[in-house]
């Protein structure tokens, strides 16, 4: 927890690059909510984020997000106005900090788990693909299909992220943290 923290520091920027190095996607500041020894959770209410293209979009919920330290995985948990929440999760490398950013390898395979508790698998030809052009190691590949093997246990077993008061309890304490400060 950042609990000594001026809020102008709780402010950090993500990256996603591939396997190459080339930066994949970047998105606005979030607010990191908490960080601890395995995960960084970030919260915004909107975020502006930059493809390696150059177009830029933004987001248009409330999210969250956690970024896992050892993890070859993350987890944007999206708040879906009157259908609830769906999270949305990357197949990557452990996110690092480094130079201000929370910086993380995208491998392309992504499972989103909708509202109503029903998942897919994303992206499995982007994967192969990339595999194939990037020359992924056994030992790479491995981890990825492992990290894939444990997402869809933590989502039939409801583990943490994939809890629904977790997230919106990690919201309102970014809402909390956020109050402006009322004159008496």
């Amino acid at each position: 927890m950042y609990d000594n923290q001026s809020p102008f520091h709780r402010w950090k920027k993500v990256q996603a690059y591939k396997h190459d190095g080339t930066l994949h996607r970047q998105w606005s500041p979030a607010f990191v909510v908490e960080e601890n020894d395995d995960f960084w959770v970030l919260a915004s209410k909107a975020s502006l984020v930059t493809e390696a293209d150059g177009r830029k979009w933004m987001t248009k919920e409330k999210a969250i997000f956690i970024l896992f330290k050892e993890k070859w995985m993350n987890v944007i948990a999206m708040f879906k106005e009157g259908r609830g929440i769906c999270y949305y999760v990357n197949i990557a490398s452990p996110t690092l900090y480094d130079d201000g950013y929370l910086r993380y390898i995208d491998y392309d395979l992504d499972v989103k788990v909708y509202p109503d508790g029903a998942e897919k698998t994303l992206d499995e030809r982007e994967y192969g693909r990339h595999a194939e052009q990037y020359g992924y190691a056994k030992d790479l590949s491995k981890a990825i299909e492992s990290s894939m093997e444990q997402v869809k246990s933590m989502i039939e077993h409801k583990e943490f992220p994939f809890n629904d008061q977790t997230i919106e309890d990690y919201y309102a304490a970014f809402l909390e943290m956020n109050r402006p400060i009322m004159k008496r």
